[in-house]
């Protein structure tokens, strides 16, 4: 068990260096072309880079410490850090989000009081264009590495890696309109800001919100459940199970359940099927699930 906690810290780091090593590049090149090209949307998107850079060491920060088995401080183990690196993440993208709408909003109204807006440059075109193309590609390679891994934070990270893609798919449009279409179409340049903090904030809010639900506790889907109740009752010894109680802890799921059975059987045999019960129950939702399960007799 030890060795596969290693391994899937170890999965994690890399993805995410992988991913870190991209952003620093890219946001270097982005501040670069935004400020010698001239363009608002290509440093709104720079920004954005760098807050994906900044999550990436919050995800290597936290995953270490997600990763520990319990100890007598932390009976269910350390696995909502891991969702606390989420929710870091979703904050921070949303922030950059209402960030860049107030800006770009800013500079919309400046340009229909009058106020010039000074031509993108050619650098900050193919800034936006070779940006889409490498958070794309490695948002996809994030998203399957997270999937595999069942790393909440991860795939929370690959969202914000296909969240700068969206925003510099926004900004190509921007830019190009402005460059290709004259003075009088410059506004697109801080329009295309405004529209990409939008998609922004809705990622952001996708991301918070189930790390909302699980610091609070929250059940589990009821299909899940369903599907807790009909492997437990499989079992033709088990009577009425009741009290069932479900959360997620990290990349985990805890399951606390009350059953009945007959009152006539010997402790051991009672106890033989409630082991039977938990070693179907972690086949299905994994070897690290925590289940408690309290017998009561049936007679």
């Amino acid at each position: 068990m030890k060795n596969e906690h290693l391994s899937r810290e170890k999965e994690i780091y890399k993805i995410t260096l992988w991913g870190s090593m991209v952003n620093f590049m890219l946001l270097i090149f982005k501040f670069v072309a935004g400020i010698v090209g001239h363009s608002s949307a290509m440093i709104a998107d720079a920004v954005h880079s760098l807050s994906d850079f900044a999550t990436d060491i919050i995800i290597i920060a936290f995953v270490r410490i997600s990763e520990k088995p319990q100890d007598e401080n932390h009976d269910y183990g350390h696995g909502k850090y891991e969702t606390f690196a989420t929710a870091i993440i979703g904050t921070v993208l949303l922030s950059v989000g209402i960030g860049i709408l107030i800006d770009s909003t800013r500079n919309i109204i400046a340009f229909y009081n009058g106020e010039r807006i000074e031509a993108p440059g050619m650098l900050a075109l193919a800034a936006a264009l070779i940006s889409i193309l490498s958070k794309e590609a490695i948002y996809r390679y994030t998203m399957v590495k997270g999937k595999r891994l069942n790393s909440k934070a991860v795939m929370a990270n690959a969202w914000h890696h296909r969240s700068d893609a969206l925003s510099s798919v926004g900004t190509l449009v921007g830019i190009g309109g402005s460059i290709f279409l004259g003075k009088s179409w410059r506004v697109l340049d801080p329009l295309a800001a405004l529209v990409v903090s939008l998609f922004i904030i809705k990622v952001s809010v996708r991301l918070i919100k189930p790390c909302i639900d699980e610091l609070l506790e929250k059940s589990l889907p009821k299909e899940i459940e369903d599907k807790i109740l009909d492997i437990i009752l499989s079992f033709s010894e088990v009577r009425s199970p009741h009290h069932l109680r479900t959360r997620y802890i990290g990349n985990r799921i805890a399951i606390e359940v009350h059953i009945r059975m007959n009152g006539d059987m010997t402790l051991k045999e009672a106890h033989d099927i409630t082991k039977k019960i938990e070693a179907s129950l972690k086949e299905e939702f994994g070897e690290n699930t925590h289940i408690g399960i309290h017998m009561e007799p049936q007679n």
